[in-house]
């Protein structure tokens, strides 16, 4: 039983745009490279960047929806953010931050904490688990969701990094402790993906427009997608198979 590899992304800056890939090289225990490097701590975390902290600690979807709209491109130290309601910004995360808060602040809702700093932990993303994760999105499993609301959904909505294509919905929940090999990438699958009010964003409008919690509840969770620990690095291109072991 096999899949394939439908698409690559990553978030160079968490819950602050996402950037499509065409072939990624991973490194074992690390997260994507260029994914969820920074983060933007918000007025009431007490995070510093010595230690990974959980997502409450910082601006995110969930919260405030309009980030779900943006779009990023990573180069070097240097991130672009493009939003619809916004210019776009060219910017240095760890040396321009009040440059990112200015551009930032008319996209927060006003009853929230206010987005504070930009940080990064070393040698790891800020990935929403407690280990440097990779997250496996069945694209089954995703229309499966679509035919239960009756609705089209985007994929970007569940915020992944890697989609694949083949096998059947729901099948990567059977694959906890188990190993996946994704072209010369072997992944350990550690745990579900809880989902929060972030799945429920429209990623072309950051407006709140699809109930997909409610709908995953009909399945008895809240849960989309998996998160995997790379074992053995290497490349991953779009087409490579996905084979769990």
């Amino acid at each position: 039983m096999r899949g394939a590899v439908t698409s690559l992304w990553r978030h160079p800056i968490k819950s602050h745009g996402r950037e499509q890939l065409s072939s990624v090289t991973l490194i074992p225990g690390q997260t994507m490279p260029g994914d969820r490097v920074w983060a933007v701590a918000h007025e009431a975390s007490k995070a510093d960047g010595s230690e990974w902290v959980s997502c409450a600690n910082f601006s995110r979807v969930a919260k405030a929806p309009e980030l779900m709209a943006m779009t990023a491109q990573l180069n070097g130290d240097q991130v672009t953010l493009m939003h619809p309601k916004r210019p776009d910004l060219t910017f240095a995360p760890d040396t321009q931050t009040q440059l990112f808060l200015d551009w930032v602040k008319p996209l927060m809702p006003e009853n929230r904490a206010a987005s504070a700093r930009i940080l990064r932990v070393p040698g790891r993303g800020m990935t929403d688990s407690d280990f440097p994760s990779v997250t496996l999105c069945n694209a089954a499993s995703h229309r499966a969701v679509e035919a239960q609301m009756g609705q089209d959904l985007s994929i970007s909505r569940w915020r992944a990094n890697l989609w694949f294509e083949g096998l059947p919905e729901w099948v990567e929940f059977d694959w906890m402790g188990r190993d996946v090999q994704i072209g010369d990438v072997i992944l350990r699958v550690r745990e579900r993906t809880d989902r929060c009010a972030a799945t429920t964003t429209n990623p072309e409008t950051g407006v709140r427009d699809a109930d997909t919690l409610a709908a995953l509840q009909t399945w008895g969770h809240k849960d989309f997608s998996v998160r995997a620990e790379v074992i053995q690095g290497g490349d991953i291109r779009i087409g490579d198979e996905v084979t769990p072991l």
